[in-house]
C-alpha cells in the first residue's frame, strides 16, 4: 500500500508519500480520525499551529498505541510569525502543546501573515528570522526536517541566500487541473520535496465530468484518480478527511494512470472558484 512506501527529503530522513491532512478537523474529532489513519495504515499525519489541533493530533498519535518512531508529525509555524524571537517561542510552544520530544517536520506556513497573502510585502527579513528559528531548532534536534508552505519562488531564494541548513520541503496547493508546474520544478532544483495540500480541489473536483469519467474509467473514486495524478507527478498528497472509510479509499491507489490520460488530466481548465474554501487566502481567485 502507498502509506507504507516512503520518499527521501534531501537530509536522509524517510518521508510516508501520503499523509493525513488534519485542516478542519477539531477537538475530540481531530484525535479519533488520528487514531483511525494510523489503525488503518497510515504513518504520516500533517498539522498545523493555525489548525488549533496539534494538542489533539498529538492524543491520537498517542493513543494509537503505534511507537512514536513509527509516526512522521508535521506541523506548522503558524503564519504570523515573522521573528526570530517569536518563531523560536511557537515552535517550543508545539513541542509543549503536543507532549512530544520532537517533530518529524515544521514548516514555516506561509510566507506572509493571512492577512498580507498575496501582497507585494514579501516579509524579507521576518522569514529570515523565522528561518534561522527553524534551523536552531534542528540543529538542537527538535525537528528531524525543516521546511516551507505556499512559497513562491522569490520567497525560496530570500530563504537559500542566507540559510545554513536549505529548505528540505515546500507544501502547496496541487491538485488536477492546478499544478503549478514552475513552482514545482523550482522547488525540485533547490532540493525540496513538493507536497500537495487539497488535492481533491477542498471537493471541487467531484463537480467535473471529465474527471467523473476518467475514474470511472478506471473504475476509481474521483479522490483516487486526484491521490494518483499527484503521486505520478512525483508530489506528495495530503487528502483531509475525518471518515474512516474514505481514508481507506484515499489509501487504495494501486493502478496506474496511463500516460495519455495524464496528459488530459494535465490540460484541465483551472478551477475558477473553489466556493465556501474561496475566503481563504490559499484559495482566493484574484
Amino acid at each position: 500500500m502507498i502509506v507504507e512506501e516512503t520518499y527521501t527529503l534531501s537530509n536522509g530522513v524517510e518521508i510516508p508519500k501520503l499523509g493525513l491532512g488534519t485542516w478542519m478537523i477539531e477537538g475530540e474529532s481531530a484525535t479519533q480520525a488520528v487514531k483511525d489513519a494510523i489503525s488503518i495504515g497510515y504513518r504520516h499525519i500533517d498539522s498545523a499551529q493555525d489548525y488549533g489541533n496539534e494538542a489533539e493530533v498529538a492524543a491520537g498519535i498517542k493513543a494509537s498505541g503505534i511507537s512514536r518512531e513509527e509516526i512522521f508529525v508535521t506541523t506548522k509555524l503558524a503564519a504570523q510569525y515573522k521573528s526570530y524571537e517569536g518563531a523560536a517561542a511557537a515552535i517550543d510552544a508545539s513541542l509543549e502543546r503536543m507532549g512530544l520530544d520532537y517533530i518529524d517536520l515544521m514548516i514555516i506556513h506561509s510566507p506572509q501573515p493571512w492577512g498580507d497573502f498575496g501582497g507585494n510585502d514579501r516579509f524579507i527579513e521576518g522569514n529570515q528570522g523565522a528561518w534561522r528559528a527553524l534551523e536552531d531548532a534542528y540543529k538542537a534536534g527538535k525537528l528531524r526536517a525543516i521546511g516551507l508552505s505556499n512559497f513562491q519562488a522569490q520567497d525560496i531564494d530570500n530563504i537559500l541566500n542566507a540559510c545554513t541548513v536549505p529548505p528540505m520541503v515546500n507544501q502547496i496547493l496541487a491538485h488536477v487541473s492546478n499544478v503549478p508546474t514552475e513552482l514545482i520544478q523550482y522547488s525540485r532544483e533547490k532540493g525540496m520535496l513538493v507536497e500537495a495540500y487539497s488535492p481533491v480541489g477542498h471537493g471541487e473536483l467531484f463537480k467535473n465530468e471529465a474527471i467523473v469519467s476518467m475514474a470511472a474509467k478506471y473504475n476509481v473514486s474521483v479522490p483516487q484518480l486526484c491521490i494518483r495524478y499527484d503521486l505520478q507527478l512525483g508530489l506528495l498528497p495530503l487528502p483531509k478527511t475525518a471518515k474512516p472509510d474514505h481514508m481507506k479509499n484515499n489509501a487504495d491507489v494501486d493502478f496506474v494512470i496511463d500516460e495519455r490520460d495524464m496528459e488530459t488530466l494535465g490540460g484541465l481548465e483551472k478551477i475558477k472558484d473553489y466556493g465556501e474554501a474561496s475566503e481563504f487566502p490559499v484559495f482566493r481567485q484574484d
